[in-house]
């Protein structure tokens, strides 16, 4: 089996991230940084078909569960704490309720156990729609992505993704055919009966309507040790619209 990508930070207490749709490890490189200099050993993973990690024509919750576990046995870690946003929350709640003794405390950002019907399909056009033969650089890039997507910091998060596949030929390294395939994996809710004991943070931004407060009962039932806190001024990206609150209530959370 194909071992996940990722970057590991500092020594200490393992601390597993798992970035979001269409994103990778590079996002959560600053944070990453300051959780590694309070005494973490951070992994910060690409899940398949994102970053560069393998690409493969399945993905679903399960599988991308799975892969978290091979990826612990190949880096022999026994127990981590999971942090996991938006499509990684799923992973990593599917990960604590199937796997429980693998996550010593599990944090979920932005996303509820529920199911959530396909909303990235605008993305997803948009970035069908780039002509890489007429691409020569980002700039070139960010204005075609511009005609179809006004939104300046989702264009940057998606531009990340850009990498010289050859000399003459720019790239994304999220594996867009499949995904565009699965966006209804993407949606799909963890099962009913899944169930986690340990210590939960389910964090949300203020500004998000990802974790409604009609949620706060389901994420109980899977969760009942769940606490659940919300980052002022701040969407769905809230680990990036306001980092020093995110930071401070997940430390907050680790060392309770």
């Amino acid at each position: 089996m194909e071992v996940l990508h990722s970057n590991i930070l500092g020594m200490g207490r393992p601390f597993i991230i798992l970035h979001g749709f269409l994103g990778m490890s590079d996002n959560w490189k600053t944070l990453g940084s300051q959780y590694a200099e309070q005494g973490f050993e951070v992994h910060l993973i690409d899940q398949r078909n994102h970053g560069k990690s393998f690409h493969s024509p399945d993905f679903d919750y399960t599988l991308l569960s799975e892969d978290v576990v091979a990826y612990m046995a190949y880096h022999t870690l026994e127990e981590a704490c999971v942090l996991g946003h938006s499509m990684g929350g799923k992973t990593a709640m599917q990960l604590a309720t199937s796997c429980p003794a693998l996550v010593s405390k599990l944090i979920v950002a932005d996303i509820a156990p529920k199911f959530y019907p396909p909303h990235h399909q605008y993305i997803i056009d948009a970035v069908t729609q780039l002509d890489f033969g007429a691409i020569a650089n980002r700039k070139e890039a960010d204005e075609q992505l511009s005609r179809h997507l006004s939104d300046f910091g989702i264009r940057q998060f998606l531009l990340k993704n850009l990498y010289w596949k050859d000399k003459e030929k720019l790239a994304f390294r999220f594996n867009l055919d499949v995904l565009k395939n699965k966006m209804e994996e993407i949606g799909e809710n963890i099962e009913a009966t899944a169930l986690y004991e340990g210590p939960s943070l389910f964090i949300r931004g203020d500004r998000s309507e990802y974790i409604m407060p009609s949620d706060f009962q389901e994420i109980k039932k899977h969760f009942p040790n769940a606490v659940l806190e919300t980052v002022d001024n701040a969407g769905h990206w809230l680990h990036a619209e306001n980092p020093t609150q995110f930071f401070q209530k997940t430390m907050d959370f680790l060392n309770s």
